[in-house]
């Protein structure tokens, strides 16, 4: 690592954690509302006939989904490319990052990966799975909060030209039930 990126690297990096910070920001929003008042089996069973109830699950579902791919598959390895470290498969990357601190555990993450499939997947079929499955995503909301705050501030110690990044909301983060700021 030269300690310099690239205007390629840097417009690249930029873009991601905006978009990172964008999909978070509108999946606390939409977690907000899904999950304002514990989310049960007979709302589930209410989908087919609740068109409003069924839209807010399908974007939380695509919003986690989105954000985790962000984070996972695309910022993560961006990252180890511009601080020189080896790329590899997508376990790979996730146990470095855990070895770097950016992540809790690999272990963790491919989980939360998983979520995602669990979710649509368990769509149509069994409604107490989708409903474990939005509420396993629900409270894991805050490892990829966390990943990408993390990914963030040691981007920022390394390359302090990425800080004239503008955010495109209120540079929060979603932990647990409230945003907070990542700011200082």
């Amino acid at each position: 690592m030269n300690g310099r990126l690239t205007s390629q690297q840097l417009v690249r990096l930029r873009s991601l954690l905006q978009m990172a910070e964008a999909e978070l920001y509108y999946l606390s929003r939409t977690n907000s509302r899904l999950f304002g008042v514990p989310f049960t089996v007979e709302q589930v069973g209410q989908l087919p006939y609740d068109d409003e109830l069924a839209e807010r699950v399908d974007a939380f579902v695509a919003r986690f989904g989105r954000l985790q791919d962000t984070v996972g598959d695309k910022l993560l390895p961006a990252f180890l490319m511009v601080t020189a470290e080896k790329l590899g498969t997508a376990l790979e990357n996730f146990d470095r990052a855990e070895k770097l601190g950016l992540i809790r555990s690999a272990d963790t993450w491919l989980a939360v990966r998983k979520l995602r499939n669990r979710m649509i997947h368990e769509y149509v079929d069994e409604p107490s799975e989708l409903q474990n499955a939005l509420i396993a995503a629900h409270q894991n909301i805050t490892v990829l909060a966390e990943a990408l705050a993390n990914i963030k501030e040691r981007l920022l110690g390394l390359f302090p030209e990425l800080a004239a990044l503008e955010p495109l909301f209120s540079n929060t983060t979603h932990t647990g039930d409230s945003c907070k700021s990542l700011k200082p």
